[in-house]
């Protein structure tokens, strides 16, 4: 087999690309509301810890990170390489924001740093064939 076939396992690429731009678009949808929403601060409570939001603040990095977000996973069905690493390291940036909320939100996290385990999986490992299958 040679390195410019195309398998099956393009779908993990194809993957990676759909959460990522699913993900982009959840946050930008957080960020409107947060932006549009009332000026005001969001109180959270875990464990002994009061956590402080700025609504406003949080619902601007939202908008932009979605929004860049969206535009990697579609650049990733083109194949583009830069769109692969900038996946890999948005991804890995999502895993560990998520450890800072484990203590509020336990299963959430964890599940959010599982697909983020597999969209950096599938972007390393077989992200590579997005590049061929674009070709085609």
């Amino acid at each position: 087999m040679s390195t410019a076939e195309t398998t099956g396992w393009v779908g993990w690429g194809w993957f990676a690309a759909i959460m990522l731009m699913t993900a982009g678009i959840f946050d930008a949808i957080y960020g409107l509301v947060a932006i549009v929403g009332p000026d005001s601060a969001y109180f959270l409570t875990g464990t002994g810890t009061l956590f402080m939001f700025d609504v406003a603040g949080w619902g601007w990095w939202h908008l932009i990170s979605g929004a860049l977000l969206i535009i990697v996973g579609i650049a990733l069905f083109s194949g583009a390489t830069w769109a692969r690493v900038i996946g890999v390291i948005l991804a890995v940036l999502s895993a560990i924001s998520q450890l800072f909320l484990l203590p509020v939100q336990p299963w959430w996290s964890t599940i959010v740093i599982v697909i983020d385990i597999l969209v950096i999986y599938a972007l390393t490992v077989h992200g590579r064939e997005l590049k061929t299958a674009a070709a085609r």
